[in-house]
């Protein structure tokens, strides 16, 4: 079973260079994304062989998430079931026999970390989320989490100690995550491998640098680790400040 997750920043952008290309290419048994920054209606995407499920920001042209699935789910539930934070269109949910798929994009603490004491409470709240999930069947996760792990995940560690998504507290978010039965799925794989980011800034030539971030994740619950088969990324790939991060399963071990 494939899973692809990309942050497309503007998925009516992306489709003008070159989403569905990849997406046709790829034939993902689950395809996640966020940062559509669309409203229903604005786009009409002609995905033959998918059920697709939209989870739209209440703000027009922010945010957003989607999921295509050839998998019909047996439930589906947008947000996290809290109003406060329910509003940004951050979270779907997606049932299915075996495991819960759940796609997000994680709040950015904003410049300055203006939002640094709301991403506080909604880690806290995500994460109690995920682990109730965790308790009824396995968990795959999967999106932007705004946030580098270790200092192997940026290219410039020093420097970004106090900016968002570095960040001493951001840092220990996901670190409460993974040790509450977790696995950052490409860390698994590849534990020390260097240079590999998923995002990249449009300023100063960064992507041409490769001086960049790895903020998009697949996680998943530790008694899925038997199932997993590979972990990659896909930083080749265009049409977003961001690339496609891809998981493996083999589904018979699920």
């Amino acid at each position: 079973m494939k899973l692809i997750s990309w942050n497309v920043n503007g998925l009516r952008a992306c489709v003008k260079k070159g989403f569905l290309e990849y997406f046709n290419e790829m034939d993902a048994d689950i395809f996640c994304i966020q940062e559509t920054k669309l409203q229903q209606g604005q786009i009409d995407l002609d995905l033959p062989g998918y059920n697709q499920y939209w989870n739209y920001a209440i703000k027009k042209g922010y945010s957003g998430t989607a999921v295509f699935t050839k998998m019909k789910p047996l439930t589906v539930k947008y947000g996290i079931g809290i109003k406060d934070h329910d509003q940004e269109g951050r979270v779907i949910t997606l049932e299915f026999e075996k495991f819960y798929l759940v796609n997000v994009y994680t709040p950015n603490s904003q410049r300055e970390l203006a939002r640094l004491d709301y991403r506080m409470e909604w880690e806290d709240v995500f994460r109690n989320y995920i682990k109730e999930l965790d308790s009824k069947k396995p968990v795959i996760l999967c999106g932007d989490l705004n946030v580098a792990h270790k200092e192997i995940d940026l290219k410039n560690p020093n420097s970004n100690r106090k900016s968002a998504g570095f960040t001493d507290e951001e840092r220990s978010k996901i670190t409460q995550l993974l040790a509450s039965g977790f696995i950052d799925t490409y860390r698994y794989f590849y534990p020390d491998k260097q240079d590999v980011y998923t995002w990249w800034s449009y300023m100063g030539r960064a992507r041409e640098k490769n001086v960049g971030w790895r903020i998009d994740y697949f996680i998943v619950s530790e008694r899925l680790k038997d199932a997993l088969k590979d972990a990659q990324i896909h930083s080749d790939i265009y049409g977003s400040d961001h690339c496609p991060v891809v998981l493996e399963i083999y589904g018979c071990k699920l």
